[in-house]
């Protein structure tokens, strides 16, 4: 038998031991495995879930490894079994070991088909297996060859564990060590057939990221599994949401009202006094399902998530670039320049009489001009705030007014207010500007940042800075765009409102068309103008998040705001 060297690397001694499973993920993407183990990112696919379902009987511990080699004739079968080494730095959990006498075989599970090449099994796996089968032989065992089985195909094949694929396996361990000691994303695949079928794609965007910073061909269509499921949003007063298995019921006055499948569940948002009890919420967060917390108004109070995300470099470098005054400037005129664009195009598209009085749309040309070259932050809240007068003045003209009602209410808006909304068309406003807070900072916790430390927006106490910076060029285009969809098809009506609080404010009913709508808005498709595929709003908010991240990076070198045509 093969002697190795035992002794433990210094270089390993405060460093985690790298799984097994990261070390064919480098083999086959150096940035996939980046990804997953230095920034903890990760996203399901088909494949993914397949490969669990495969795993699901060998992932049972069955049998003992025993700490020496057997005796001669005696043979055991061992399942799930996890070995570390000191020596490589390495720890893998072993699917099935046969062993006899002193010769082991480790066995890996795979979920397709045995590939039909030349060069048999693919470098990775192959890689993954010799190191299980170093971390053997640190046992004593004689480890000569491995087995690859696919599910697919049921089909066991052989290979051979020679010193060129150990030598292989063991440079596969020292590369990846020295990517994560490193700290740089490295760059996309080229054109890679591997990207498509990535579960990571999404996240990665290794086609964006490469058309951003290297002018590259157009990307190819994010190839990402359709998310069906979708917030659920509890308002009806007292109410309260429990789990029953694999559901969320909700009462009503301890009266049974409806169920979800949690499955079905992107969020759960709750509105004044409603409730959760502490086993849903603890099933939310093992799941990663976020809830977030508003007042009777409809105001976003924060959310609640379990542990949060763990990259650690993309909060770093937010933070970084946070107390750097002239990166905050300039994503700030960035993302102001591209609100008022995005106004501007909401009241050329939308204007009821004729078109858009030319002089408003060239002042705000202007605006957009001024606000690309502010040279502070104080002077850049004066531009913005120029250009919100001129658009709210002439918001008006985009609504279907009609006549009041016997409240005196009617949707006759001439100016933009709050705190509290003083008309109907004011208290629509407030509320989808809410509904879009939270979207975006659960989105952007989802992604890693904190959505409370922010460049434009100075942090404050319980202000989610970074969702209203991110959300600015999205005023427009989600939140205004709603407001004008209710308003002008007559889901909401001036009846539909009533005094309080000093203020004008939504019926439970109201409150529930404007979430209906604005939900719908999320789900509506648009033809991304940098990328030329089609993508809906609910992902997009996730791609503008992760491009920032690439931005503060340094992966590019300016961060892409979202402006439609």
């Amino acid at each position: 038998m093969d002697t190795e060297d035992c002794t433990p690397d210094p270089a390993f001694a405060a460093v985690p031991p790298l799984p097994a499973r990261m070390v064919n993920e480098y083999v086959y993407c150096p940035r996939l495995a980046y990804l997953m183990w230095v920034q903890q990112e990760w996203s399901d696919s088909a494949e993914t879930v397949d490969g669990r379902h495969v795993h699901r009987n060998v992932d049972r511990p069955g049998g003992v490894l025993p700490e020496t080699p057997l005796a001669d004739g005696e043979r055991i079968h061992a399942r799930s079994v996890t070995l570390t080494s000191a020596a490589l730095g390495v720890i893998a959990k072993l699917d099935l070991i046969e062993a006899e006498g002193t010769c082991a075989t480790p066995v890996d599970y795979k979920r397709g088909r045995r590939p039909h090449s030349a060069r048999g099994p693919h470098a990775p796996e192959r890689v993954q297996l010799a190191l299980q089968g170093l971390l053997l032989r640190e046992r004593g065992f004689d480890c000569r060859e491995g087995v690859l089985y696919y599910a697919a195909s049921r089909e066991r094949v052989t290979v051979p564990l020679d010193d060129a694929l150990l030598e292989q396996a063991r440079d596969a361990v020292a590369g990846l060590r020295a990517l994560a000691a490193a700290g740089t994303l490295p760059p996309p695949l080229e054109d890679s057939p591997k990207c498509p079928r990535c579960a990571l794609v999404g996240i990665c965007l290794p086609d964006e990221t490469r058309q951003l910073r290297d002018g590259a061909l157009p990307p190819r269509p994010l190839a990402v599994a359709a998310d069906t499921a979708l917030p659920l949003v509890v308002q009806a007063p007292f109410a309260r949401i429990g789990r029953d298995g694999e559901t969320l019921t909700v009462a009503i006055e301890r009266e049974a009202a409806r169920s979800v499948r949690l499955i079905d569940v992107s969020q759960v948002v709750l509105l004044g006094n409603a409730s959760l009890s502490t086993p849903a919420l603890h099933e939310l967060m093992a799941r990663g399902i976020p809830v977030s917390w508003h007042s009777h108004g409809g105001w976003f109070l924060g959310h609640t998530v379990g542990t949060g995300h763990r990259n650690v470099e993309l909060r770093t470098a937010q933070y970084r670039a946070s107390f750097d005054p002239r990166h905050c400037l300039a994503l700030a005129r960035a993302l102001v320049a591209a609100k008022i664009a995005n106004g501007r195009t909401l009241l050329r598209r939308n204007w009821k009489d004729g078109s858009a009085p030319p002089p408003l749309l060239e002042a705000l040309k202007r605006d957009i001009e001024a606000a690309r070259n502010a040279v502070a932050i104080d002077s850049l809240l004066g531009i913005e705030g120029a250009a919100a007068a001129r658009y709210f003045g002439a918001f008006g003209q985009l609504l279907r007014a009609g006549t009041a009602d016997a409240n005196g209410f009617a949707f006759d808006f001439r100016t933009r207010n709050r705190r509290p909304p003083a008309d109907p068309v004011n208290a629509l406003l407030s509320f989808a500007y809410a509904l879009l807070t939270r979207a975006l900072t659960v989105t952007l916790s989802a992604v890693g940042f904190d959505a409370y430390r922010g460049f434009y927006h100075q942090p404050r106490y319980g202000r989610p800075a970074l969702a209203l910076d991110v959300m600015e060029p999205f005023r427009p285009l989600i939140a205004d765009s709603v407001v004008l969809q209710v308003v002008n098809n007559g889901e909401i009506r001036p009846r539909d409102f009533v005094r309080a609080g000093g203020g004008v404010a939504l019926q439970p009913e109201a409150r529930k068309a404007l979430i209906a709508a604005f939900e719908r808005r999320l789900s509506h498709e648009v033809t991304h103008p940098l990328f030329g595929y089609r993508i809906a709003y609910r992902r997009l908010l996730e791609v503008q998040a992760r491009l920032l991240g690439r931005h503060l990076l340094g992966e590019l070198p300016d961060y892409p705001n979202f402006t439609t045509r």
